[in-house]
Protein backbone atom coordinates (compact mmCIF):
# COMPACT_ATOMS: atom_id res chain seq x y z
CA UNK A 1 0.00 0.00 0.00
CA UNK A 2 2.64 2.59 1.37
CA UNK A 3 6.49 2.39 1.24
CA UNK A 4 7.69 1.36 4.96
CA UNK A 5 9.70 4.22 6.53
CA UNK A 6 12.74 3.14 9.10
CA UNK A 7 10.24 4.25 11.98
CA UNK A 8 7.00 3.75 11.30
CA UNK A 9 3.76 5.34 12.74
CA UNK A 10 1.91 4.28 15.16
CA UNK A 11 -1.42 1.96 14.54
CA UNK A 12 -5.04 3.44 14.28
CA UNK A 13 -8.54 1.90 14.10
CA UNK A 14 -11.04 4.08 12.76
CA UNK A 15 -14.28 2.83 13.97
CA UNK A 16 -17.76 3.99 12.57
CA UNK A 17 -20.92 4.38 15.50
CA UNK A 18 -24.11 2.94 14.57
CA UNK A 19 -24.18 -0.47 13.33
CA UNK A 20 -20.35 -0.79 14.76
CA UNK A 21 -20.11 0.06 18.36
CA UNK A 22 -24.11 0.05 18.76
CA UNK A 23 -27.29 -0.73 17.91
CA UNK A 24 -28.33 1.60 14.67
CA UNK A 25 -31.49 3.10 15.58
CA UNK A 26 -31.72 5.49 12.94
CA UNK A 27 -31.48 8.81 13.78
CA UNK A 28 -30.53 8.28 17.51
CA UNK A 29 -30.66 11.91 19.58
CA UNK A 30 -31.49 10.19 23.17
CA UNK A 31 -29.00 9.21 24.99
CA UNK A 32 -31.51 6.45 26.86
CA UNK A 33 -31.70 4.63 23.29
CA UNK A 34 -27.84 4.20 23.17
CA UNK A 35 -27.13 0.18 23.36
CA UNK A 36 -23.81 -1.49 22.91
CA UNK A 37 -23.03 -4.28 20.28
CA UNK A 38 -22.17 -6.81 22.72
CA UNK A 39 -18.15 -7.48 22.88
CA UNK A 40 -17.53 -4.04 21.72
CA UNK A 41 -16.25 -2.58 25.18
CA UNK A 42 -13.53 -5.96 25.30
CA UNK A 43 -12.78 -5.36 21.71
CA UNK A 44 -11.94 -2.00 21.92
CA UNK A 45 -9.67 -2.86 25.30
CA UNK A 46 -7.99 -5.66 23.34
CA UNK A 47 -7.00 -3.64 20.40
CA UNK A 48 -6.05 -0.51 22.75
CA UNK A 49 -3.42 -3.31 24.37
CA UNK A 50 -2.43 -3.86 20.86
CA UNK A 51 -1.04 -0.32 20.70
CA UNK A 52 -4.14 0.49 18.06
CA UNK A 53 -5.41 4.28 18.64
CA UNK A 54 -8.72 4.54 18.54
CA UNK A 55 -11.09 7.43 16.39
CA UNK A 56 -14.32 7.36 15.79
CA UNK A 57 -15.53 8.69 12.62
CA UNK A 58 -19.62 8.72 12.08
CA UNK A 59 -22.05 10.30 9.18
CA UNK A 60 -24.47 12.02 11.41
CA UNK A 61 -27.22 13.46 8.87
CA UNK A 62 -29.47 13.65 11.15
CA UNK A 63 -28.28 17.09 12.23
CA UNK A 64 -28.12 18.40 8.28
CA UNK A 65 -31.65 17.33 8.14
CA UNK A 66 -32.42 19.20 11.36
CA UNK A 67 -34.00 16.15 13.00
CA UNK A 68 -31.47 16.26 16.27
CA UNK A 69 -28.59 19.03 17.31
CA UNK A 70 -25.07 18.24 17.57
CA UNK A 71 -25.05 18.51 21.43
CA UNK A 72 -28.02 15.67 21.05
CA UNK A 73 -24.75 13.71 18.97
CA UNK A 74 -22.69 14.46 21.36
CA UNK A 75 -24.85 13.10 24.47
CA UNK A 76 -24.77 9.95 22.55
CA UNK A 77 -21.60 9.87 22.17
CA UNK A 78 -21.04 9.98 26.26
CA UNK A 79 -23.66 7.57 26.61
CA UNK A 80 -21.41 5.41 24.67
CA UNK A 81 -18.20 6.36 25.97
CA UNK A 82 -20.03 5.45 29.43
CA UNK A 83 -21.55 2.18 28.74
CA UNK A 84 -18.03 0.45 26.84
CA UNK A 85 -16.12 1.92 30.71
CA UNK A 86 -12.84 1.83 29.27
CA UNK A 87 -10.61 4.80 31.01
CA UNK A 88 -10.81 8.11 29.19
CA UNK A 89 -10.06 9.29 26.59
CA UNK A 90 -11.02 6.49 24.96
CA UNK A 91 -11.33 8.61 20.87
CA UNK A 92 -8.05 10.06 20.17
CA UNK A 93 -10.41 12.13 18.45
CA UNK A 94 -13.93 12.33 17.32
CA UNK A 95 -14.97 13.13 13.66
CA UNK A 96 -19.37 13.47 13.72
CA UNK A 97 -19.72 14.29 9.78
CA UNK A 98 -23.18 16.60 10.40
CA UNK A 99 -23.67 16.82 6.58
CA UNK A 100 -26.96 15.65 5.04
CA UNK A 101 -26.62 13.75 1.44
CA UNK A 102 -27.61 17.13 -0.59
CA UNK A 103 -25.37 19.15 1.15
CA UNK A 104 -21.93 19.92 0.34
CA UNK A 105 -19.58 16.93 1.49
CA UNK A 106 -16.79 17.96 3.57
CA UNK A 107 -16.32 14.94 6.18
CA UNK A 108 -19.69 12.98 5.33
CA UNK A 109 -17.98 9.53 4.35
CA UNK A 110 -17.39 8.22 1.65
CA UNK A 111 -15.37 11.52 1.92
CA UNK A 112 -11.86 10.46 3.54
CA UNK A 113 -10.45 13.71 4.94
CA UNK A 114 -10.95 12.79 8.28
CA UNK A 115 -8.87 9.51 8.22
CA UNK A 116 -5.57 11.66 5.91
CA UNK A 117 -5.82 14.40 8.20
CA UNK A 118 -5.55 12.34 11.00
CA UNK A 119 -2.85 10.29 9.72
CA UNK A 120 -0.94 13.59 9.15
CA UNK A 121 -2.04 14.93 12.39
CA UNK A 122 -0.83 12.07 14.40
CA UNK A 123 1.87 10.62 13.03
CA UNK A 124 -0.04 7.41 11.80
CA UNK A 125 0.95 4.42 9.58
CA UNK A 126 -1.25 3.89 6.90
CA UNK A 127 -0.32 0.47 6.53
CA UNK A 128 -1.23 0.21 10.10
CA UNK A 129 -4.54 2.01 9.90
CA UNK A 130 -7.94 0.41 9.39
CA UNK A 131 -11.54 1.75 8.85
CA UNK A 132 -14.04 -0.62 10.51
CA UNK A 133 -17.74 -0.11 9.80
CA UNK A 134 -20.55 -1.91 8.84
CA UNK A 135 -21.95 -0.39 5.50
CA UNK A 136 -20.36 0.49 2.11
CA UNK A 137 -20.06 4.29 2.93
CA UNK A 138 -16.95 3.13 5.37
CA UNK A 139 -15.65 0.74 3.27
CA UNK A 140 -15.43 3.68 0.91
CA UNK A 141 -13.64 6.30 3.02
CA UNK A 142 -11.19 3.49 3.74
CA UNK A 143 -10.64 2.73 0.31
CA UNK A 144 -10.38 6.86 -0.29
CA UNK A 145 -8.14 6.89 2.02
CA UNK A 146 -5.67 3.96 1.22
CA UNK A 147 -5.84 2.34 4.48
CA UNK A 148 -7.02 -1.64 5.59
CA UNK A 149 -10.62 -2.09 5.42
CA UNK A 150 -12.83 -4.21 7.67
CA UNK A 151 -16.61 -4.69 8.13
CA UNK A 152 -18.41 -6.11 10.70
CA UNK A 153 -21.94 -8.25 10.34
CA UNK A 154 -23.82 -6.77 12.97
CA UNK A 155 -24.92 -4.04 11.18
CA UNK A 156 -26.71 -3.75 7.55
CA UNK A 157 -24.93 -6.69 5.78
CA UNK A 158 -24.22 -10.02 6.43
CA UNK A 159 -21.28 -12.19 5.45
CA UNK A 160 -22.24 -13.60 2.39
CA UNK A 161 -24.31 -10.34 1.22
CA UNK A 162 -20.55 -8.74 1.95
CA UNK A 163 -18.95 -11.70 -0.30
CA UNK A 164 -21.23 -11.25 -3.34
CA UNK A 165 -19.78 -7.43 -3.53
CA UNK A 166 -16.38 -8.99 -4.60
CA UNK A 167 -14.87 -5.92 -2.82
CA UNK A 168 -10.88 -6.68 -3.04
CA UNK A 169 -8.93 -6.31 0.24
CA UNK A 170 -11.96 -6.32 2.27
CA UNK A 171 -11.92 -8.15 5.55
CA UNK A 172 -14.95 -9.47 7.08
CA UNK A 173 -15.99 -10.09 10.47
CA UNK A 174 -19.11 -11.70 12.57
CA UNK A 175 -18.20 -8.64 14.97
CA UNK A 176 -15.82 -6.18 16.20
CA UNK A 177 -14.31 -8.90 19.24
CA UNK A 178 -13.45 -11.34 16.23
CA UNK A 179 -11.52 -8.51 14.65
CA UNK A 180 -9.87 -7.46 17.35
CA UNK A 181 -9.07 -11.02 18.10
CA UNK A 182 -7.23 -11.13 14.51
CA UNK A 183 -5.42 -8.15 15.52
CA UNK A 184 -4.00 -9.59 18.59
CA UNK A 185 -3.21 -12.75 16.16
CA UNK A 186 -1.23 -10.95 13.64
Amino acid sequence: MHPSSASPGRAALFLDRDGTLILDKHYLADPAGVELIPGVPAALQCAKAQGYDLFLFTNQSGIGRGMYTLDDTLRCNARMEELIGLPAPLFTDVCIAPEAPDQPQQYRKPSPRFILESIARHGLDPDRCWMVGDNLADVQAGQNAGINLAVVCTGKLTADQWAARGIPNLHVFPTLVEFARSLAAS
